[in-house]
């Protein structure tokens, strides 16, 4: 196993789900683990070069929209991916690739979803879900955490489609300008949910910042809730359902 699959193992958790295969769809930067009900990787890789395709050209011509750090003007001429973390990136206060790995997966599996009614696409830990039954969604916030592996949350079926993402600013190589071991953040628009656990995560520099962060959560358009774990603190905030592992 390598390094990279050493650092991602929860994807192997739900590779065996009832019903469901895993599988890899790979090109250059972007690494998506999928679950649907049948191998979906020629439709897959083909939603995946489309989203690289309008990324790539739209960088190549607004090469700030890769750099910037704060929200940049809307384009109503970009392309539909673009369109999305422009907005994602305005919502949350943050510059749009804080929201390409939500806008990704939530992009892929709405190809995909014609020929899945349940489908799971995860992106470096930020997930696009849509499913059928009860799920839990485990936190990961470091092998030292003491909520690592003990917690999850809970969401029932009436709650898909739903994007779960996670920033970290002590594991993992998202960029972040906190401290917190983890700020999972969750809502219908994955690209949103991406973006705005960035925002929460440059907030918290130690535990003492986790209720300015959730103070400033439900000024998110469109956020259902977050979740901030920094040592043994943690502080939740909306529309969520914390339970035991």
């Amino acid at each position: 196993m390598t390094y990279q699959e050493k650092n991602r193992f929860y994807r192997y958790l739900h590779a065996n789900r009832q019903g469901m295969t895993a599988f890899q769809v790979m090109v250059r930067e972007t690494d998506l683990w999928i679950s649907a009900e049948k191998k979906l990787e020629k439709e897959a890789l083909e939603a995946v070069l489309n989203c690289r395709r309008q990324l790539e050209a739209y960088i190549a011509a607004r090469p700030e929209f890769l750099r910037s750090l704060v929200p940049i003007e809307d384009d109503p001429f970009a392309p539909p991916l673009v369109r999305c973390m422009l907005h994602a990136a305005t919502n949350a206060g943050v510059g749009p690739m804080a929201s390409v790995a939500g806008a990704i997966a939530q992009e892929v599996a709405l190809a995909l979803k014609p020929s899945s009614s349940s489908v799971i696409v995860e992106n470096g830990g930020d997930c696009y879900l849509d499913l059928q039954e009860e799920t839990r969604v485990g936190i990961f916030a470091g092998p030292s955490s003491p909520f690592t592996g003990r917690i999850a949350l809970r969401f029932t079926p009436d709650r898909f489609p739903l994007g779960v993402c996670t920033s970290s600013g002590t594991i993992g190589h998202s960029l972040s300008f906190g401290k917190a071991d983890a700020v999972t953040t969750v809502s219908r628009n994955a690209a949103l949910a991406d973006a705005a656990a960035t925002t929460l995560g440059n907030l918290v520099k130690n535990a003492e910042d986790i209720p300015g962060a959730l103070e400033t959560a439900p000024s998110i358009p469109f956020l259902d809730g977050a979740l901030i774990i920094v040592n043994d603190k943690i502080g939740l905030w909306g529309n969520l359902e914390l339970v035991p592992l």
